[in-house]
């Protein structure tokens, strides 16, 4: 019956069906500790499966006299919200630029062929955050209240509130005082365009056309002096820390212990027996960079290697090279130095002595 939804949900609401009751007791009470979807413009099947699991057992510590504290929440706070801005409405954020009254973006979710992003205030972009934000989270709850959840709608709360970053920064402010927060020099995934890194759960993986560059590294006073290492990522030479085979491997069994020395730069790095070393991959030795993927980070923190990191926080070459180079080398790393990984694939460094 048409409107039948809505009649329900308006009554539920007004009776307080669901309403957690404060003034209960702690051993009456069953609470549940709900993951706020992120906001991302759509819902799909696996929120609705994965609430209607928890509703279920709302229900049940009902029925079993339990005050069951539900709330629901709205992550509205990360790159996935700015990310869907920029694409809702064409704008990208320039905290240099300076704010616009009553700002009107070039687009609102219909985006012309060929359109470009333009750079607005950090305030103008906050603006359209919370004005997307806002129309999205009204689609999730109309969305959850048809499915019946059970949910105590007076507990909503949204990770981008005043209220939320005060206590999660009073929470670090704790840490902090328990000496329980620190700094460290270590890895992390890295988002160029916003500039802050990113969780694990936000990568999404793609396969990628590719191809392996054969790279000669030496060791000196060898009779098998040169071998080769296949890469994907033959940019990182400057960054290579080391070098990776498998402990069974008979190629490469009597380098484990040596110093090679890397194409172009000539720097020294160590040859190391590791078993998640690939013998049917390409050469079957790998480099170990700062960082060209997770592996080289697991090796990284294995092995205790040296870090050498060579691409900036924008994507770019750092502009001082590696102190571990030689002056000649240094000329060739000037030549890479602001570029990015795309422009680097030119180089060229076979001029170097």
């Amino acid at each position: 019956m048409d409107g039948v939804d809505a009649r329900l949900v308006e009554q539920w609401e007004r009776d307080g069906i669901y309403r957690f009751d404060r003034t209960a007791q702690r051993e009456n009470i069953f609470s549940i500790d709900t993951p706020p979807p992120t906001v991302s413009g759509s819902l799909h099947m696996g929120h609705v499966f994965s609430y209607t699991h928890t509703d279920t057992l709302a229900r049940f510590w009902r029925m079993r006299g339990k005050s069951v504290f539900y709330p629901m929440g709205w992550d509205d706070n990360g790159l996935p919200t700015e990310r869907r801005v920029q694409n809702y409405y064409g704008v990208s954020c320039d905290p240099s630029l300076k704010y616009i009254e009553n700002f009107e973006p070039p687009f609102r979710g219909d985006p012309p062929k060929d359109s470009r992003a333009i750079p607005i205030s950090r305030p103008n972009f906050i603006e359209l955050c919370d004005e997307l934000t806002a129309q999205d989270e009204k689609v999730f709850e109309d969305l959850f209240r048809r499915l019946g959840l059970s949910v105590d709608w007076s507990l909503l709360y949204t990770t981008i509130s005043e209220h939320a970053r005060r206590t999660a920064q009073s929470a670090f402010l704790g840490n902090l005082e328990r000496g329980e927060a620190y700094t460290q020099e270590a890895p992390t995934l890295w988002d160029v365009d916003f500039g802050t890194a990113v969780a694990q759960a936000e990568l999404e993986d793609r396969e990628r056309p590719g191809a392996f560059h054969k790279l000669k590294f030496h060791v000196p006073d060898e009779t098998r002096s040169e071998f080769v290492v296949e890469t994907t990522r033959p940019e990182l030479i400057a960054a290579c820390v080391g070098l990776v085979a498998h402990p069974d491997d008979e190629r490469y069994k009597h380098l484990f212990g040596k110093v090679a020395h890397t194409p172009i730069f000539n720097v020294e790095v160590p040859v190391f027996a590791h078993p998640l070393a690939q013998q049917d991959k390409g050469s079957g030795i790998a480099m170990v960079c700062t960082f060209g993927d997770l592996t080289d980070v697991i090796w990284w923190r294995e092995l205790n290697l040296n870090t050498r990191p060579t691409i900036g926080r924008d994507g770019r070459f750092v502009a001082d090279a590696p102190a571990v180079m030689s002056d000649k080398a240094k000329l060739q790393y000037a030549r890479l130095a602001g570029k990015n990984r795309q422009a680097s694939t030119s180089f060229d460094g076979r001029n170097l002595a």
